[in-house]
């Protein structure tokens, strides 16, 4: 699943229909697994519901895996070191803070007031929306793709990969042509459609912009989408 960004009646909409596709693909002997490419957060408004709604049993007799995205990053980030990562602030943060209770302005920078701000947002963050985003994956790898958030390093292998191009690349990656080790299926960069490639898929349609949240659905050697749109 692709970039959720705040969208939660997106999220429950197409969770809706992945557990249609599940039920299908149960009675024919399958099981399903839903990877999350991360960016959970930021941008939209509803943050908070959002990871309150991954922290529980998303879908019956579904199992999940967590990618890390870059804004979770720097959540953690504005945590550890609030000043230091205070752009957070100017690209979502504000949004998510506001989700959570906690009332922040753009441009902040002074040190004081970045921890004031951290040290409300800690006093309401609960402890499972914590511990959910500390135990995120930046790497998940099945059969012949590899689910990262944002790409890869092309012509470094897939066990040299650095995390923050795991998080954070766009290019060389986008461009490359070349065949991968998997092919990578990612988010991070926004796309009007999906972009479905030799090498790489790109399913980041822009939920909070467009209203379109997309699934990718691998079975066997087949590719097909699932999208909710606003």
């Amino acid at each position: 699943m692709g970039d959720i960004h705040g969208q939660r009646r997106a999220l429950e909409e197409l969770l809706d229909r992945i557990g249609e596709d599940a039920v299908h693909a149960r009675a024919a002997g399958l099981t399903t697994e839903i990877v999350f490419l991360g960016d959970y957060i930021d941008r939209g408004d509803e943050s908070c519901p959002v990871l309150e709604r991954l922290c529980g049993t998303v879908l019956d007799g579904v199992s999940c895996r967590f990618l890390m995205g870059n804004h979770e990053a720097v959540l953690l980030d504005f945590l550890n070191q609030p000043a230091a990562a205070a752009d957070w602030l100017d690209y979502g943060g504000v949004e998510t803070l506001a989700s959570y209770g906690v009332r922040a302005s753009l441009g902040i920078r002074e040190r004081a007031r970045c921890e004031a701000v951290r040290d409300r947002f800690l006093e309401n963050l609960p402890d499972h929306h914590r511990g959910f985003l500390d135990s995120l994956e930046t790497m998940v790898v099945a059969g012949d793709y590899v689910f990262v958030h944002a790409g890869i390093r092309p012509g470094r292998r897939l066990d040299r990969q650095r995390a923050s191009d795991l998080l954070w690349i766009r290019e060389p990656f986008l461009s490359d042509r070349r065949p991968h080790e998997k092919v990578v299926v990612h988010g991070h960069t926004m796309v009007a459609e999906p972009e479905m490639r030799g090498n790489r898929i790109g399913i980041d349609t822009g939920a909070y912009a467009t209203g379109v949240l997309t699934a990718l659905v691998l079975e066997e050697d087949r590719q097909c989408l699932i999208q909710a749109r606003a």
